[in-house]
């Protein structure tokens, strides 16, 4: 025993449930969060779900999944990162058998985007596979990312 906790503890760490109950407006829509480092939402697939993040300065967003009770793999799990405003759009598609393989072998799967915008950003994923998840994103400015390369 390492004495590290488990996967989920590892995963969530000081973190709380956001219940994704609010009304934020973000990119023509409302989202029901605005998820950070501080806080996590919890849901199920198959469905789809839309948060918020908000940047201060050029930045990676990680979207991390954790994925539980897991009863099928599905087709394709969809991310789009958006930029302030809905300007522009990154997606990310893993398969089924990458989504559940990675999170059987990691603990979870996550995907990133660097977004340079500031302000709120649009976050939708989609999946067609079957588990219970929590999800959570976690920001690293640019320019820490790249004084950490040089």
């Amino acid at each position: 025993m390492t004495g590290c906790g488990s996967i989920r503890d590892q995963f969530v760490g000081t973190r709380v449930q956001d219940h994704c109950d609010g009304e934020w407006p973000v990119c023509r829509t409302t989202v029901g969060c605005i998820v950070g480092d501080r806080s996590y939402v919890e849901g199920r697939f198959p469905g789809a779900n839309k948060l918020s993040v908000q940047l201060f300065e050029p930045s990676t967003v990680t979207l991390s999944f954790f994925l539980t009770e897991i009863a099928g793999t599905g087709e394709e799990t969809r991310i789009n990162f958006y930029e302030t405003e809905c300007s522009s759009r990154i997606r990310r598609v893993l398969s089924g058998r990458s989504l559940i393989g990675e999170a059987e072998t990691k603990g979870w799967t996550s995907r990133e985007a660097d977004l340079s915008d500031i302000g709120d950003h649009l976050i939708e994923f989609e999946s067609d596979a079957r588990a219970k998840y929590l999800v959570k994103v976690d920001v690293v400015p640019l320019r820490l990312k790249t004084a950490e390369g040089n």
